[in-house]
């Protein structure tokens, strides 16, 4: 063939073979597209996130607690928290939102419980038929406390630590010293205490 040697010219074809070989065994290997993508594991890579999220389908969430209509609800792949409770009726009258995380995203099979607000502590010696009895601010716990309007778990931790450097509280109007208490929390918390 056009002046080559027969031995020059079977190992041009060797060596075009095997890089040939060579060729198609990378092919396989390499990811190739997004079919290979959308098999790897969660978090391999931002394409496979950007896959997942487009192909995230509806999802069944338990709503459960203080909503209107407990039950499971189908939503989109992507809601929230906010969504499942609105799906649910919404939420009852003394139902503590802020318990809840209402931006999260849900995922499906998920449960989403709304809890209740604390109620206030009953006197003692059994129910009462009226409003809750005032609680003492010189020994209340701060459990206690959180349960009042007004009062958040923090504040009511800002209010016993305050208490305890002081050597305890003479008056509501005191509370204006805890750092976080205006005079209008004071006006709302006047007839929930007692000094």
């Amino acid at each position: 063939m056009c002046g080559v040697p027969a031995g020059n010219r079977l190992r041009s074809v060797a060596l075009l073979a095997a890089v040939a070989a060579l060729a198609l065994v990378a092919l396989k290997l390499l990811p190739s597209g997004t079919s290979s993508r959308a098999s790897e594991p969660p978090g391999a890579g931002a394409p496979a996130t950007v896959l997942q999220r487009a192909e995230r389908g509806p999802a069944l969430v338990h709503v459960a607690g203080a909503v209107r209509r407990p039950g499971v609800y189908r939503v989109a792949g992507d809601a929230r928290v906010r969504d499942a409770v609105r799906r649910a009726g919404g939420p009852r009258a003394g139902a503590d939102l802020d318990a809840v995380n209402l931006a999260a995203r849900v995922t499906d099979g998920e449960q989403v419980v709304v809890p209740s607000r604390a109620p206030r502590p009953a006197a003692a010696g059994g129910s009462q038929t009226g409003p809750a009895a005032p609680v003492s601010l010189g020994s209340a716990s701060a459990e206690e406390l959180d349960s009042l309007d007004g009062i958040g778990p923090v504040t009511a931790e800002k209010i016993v630590e305050w208490r305890t450097r002081n050597g305890g509280v003479g008056s509501v109007d005191e509370l204006e010293q805890v750092p976080g208490i205006g005079p209008k929390t004071i006006e709302s918390l006047r007839g929930q205490l007692t000094p």
